[in-house]
């Protein structure tokens, strides 16, 4: 999509829009970043939201007790840490930070234990090789295949759709049926990886695509289930 001159002939910014090329109608991340891709582009633009504050499911706040802050709604952003389009807004220059917690995602059992995904993909092998034998080496494979096709299943997920650039990627990446079976079912579903990828049952945690180390406002994403 090419930006309109504003102010041409028919171009949202002619005279009866009220001088923008472009209105955003709600403040949230995905508003947001349209908002500033345009902008970039040259577009005047006008961000309409309804709320007190912008931001949307990702504002934090104090409500919870005076001087602590909590996230509102969602507060795990794997996907935005690894878009490429995030990335190009520059985001930390205008203060973002991402903070990055040792453990950044837990599944607990019924007898109270957990397994933990840790930045170090060895030191979350190591964890769940205690907790069931084999699921150790069982995460380490996973992680070399997350090593091959990472990348372009990131692609897949991220590039605008149809998601067709990151596939041939993926196939390159996979080393035999098994892991091309995974690959696939983690481009659309990536939650059904969960139950198909793991050894050991309850005994790992959920899938890859979501193991993206994802943390509060932070992650490694690019790196996969290792960090």
């Amino acid at each position: 999509m090419s930006a309109p001159t504003p102010g041409s002939p028919g171009s949202p910014g002619s005279p009866g829009s009220r001088g923008h090329d472009a209105v955003v109608v709600g403040a949230g991340h995905n508003g947001l970043v349209a908002a500033n891709l345009l902008a970039d582009a040259g577009w005047s633009v006008l961000v309409l939201e309804q709320q007190d504050q912008v931001g949307g499911a990702v504002r934090s706040d104090t409500e919870v007790h005076p001087g602590f802050v909590h996230d509102t709604f969602s507060a795990f952003y794997p996907f935005a840490a690894a878009s490429p389009v995030i990335a190009r807004l520059g985001l930390e220059e205008h203060g973002l930070r991402w903070q990055h917690p040792p453990a950044p995602l837990g599944h607990p059992f019924p007898d109270g234990g957990w397994a933990l995904v840790h930045p170090d993909r060895e030191d979350t092998a190591a964890g769940l090789e205690a907790e069931h034998p084999g699921d150790g080496e069982a995460w380490l494979d996973l992680c070399r295949t997350w090593d091959r096709v990472g990348g372009p299943l990131l692609g897949a997920l991220l590039d605008p759709f149809p998601p067709v650039r990151g596939a041939p990627g993926c196939c390159r990446g996979c080393r035999g049926p098994a892991a091309c079976t995974w690959c696939a079912s983690c481009s659309p579903r990536p939650a059904r990886s969960a139950r198909s990828a793991s050894a050991g049952a309850a005994h790992a945690p959920s899938s890859p695509a979501a193991r993206a180390t994802p943390t509060s406002r932070s992650t490694r994403p690019a790196r996969g289930p290792s960090g």
